[in-house]
């Protein structure tokens, strides 16, 4: 069965951090983009980043550069979104996903999702 399964959600204050990890399972992950995205209520789902299958190629969305840091393990089969200095506008459900992903960001080139996870920024 091909899988994705999110984890590492949760609540924090703004300025915290969260790690999250998207595990990966039934299909070849190496051969995969993978990405990150967002959606809030009331919002259209929005990319947030991007890694490509060697790992040296990243994207990420304006609001996020030089906050979020995404990377990826070929040997475990996941990536991982690491978010720092976290503001009250980074809160969302957030999802992984694996495609073609090119180019980076763009939903429609992504056929594999996960369930979601939540991250909520508030004091």
């Amino acid at each position: 069965e091909v899988q994705l399964v999110e984890s590492g959600g949760g609540s924090v204050q703004p300025g915290g951090s969260l790690r999250l990890s998207c595990a990966a399972s039934g299909f070849t992950f190496v051969n995969y983009a993978m990405s990150w995205f967002r959606q809030a209520p009331g919002k259209e789902r929005e990319g947030v980043a991007a890694i490509y299958q060697s790992g040296h190629s990243t994207y990420y969305v304006d609001s996020v550069k030089g906050r979020f840091t995404i990377s990826r393990d070929n040997t475990k089969n996941t990536v991982y979104l690491q978010m720092n200095s976290l503001k009250p506008e980074d809160t969302a459900m957030y999802y992984c996903a694996g495609g073609g992903g090119w180019p980076p960001l763009v939903k429609s080139t992504y056929n594999i999702w996960g369930q979601g996870t939540q991250v909520t920024v508030s004091s």
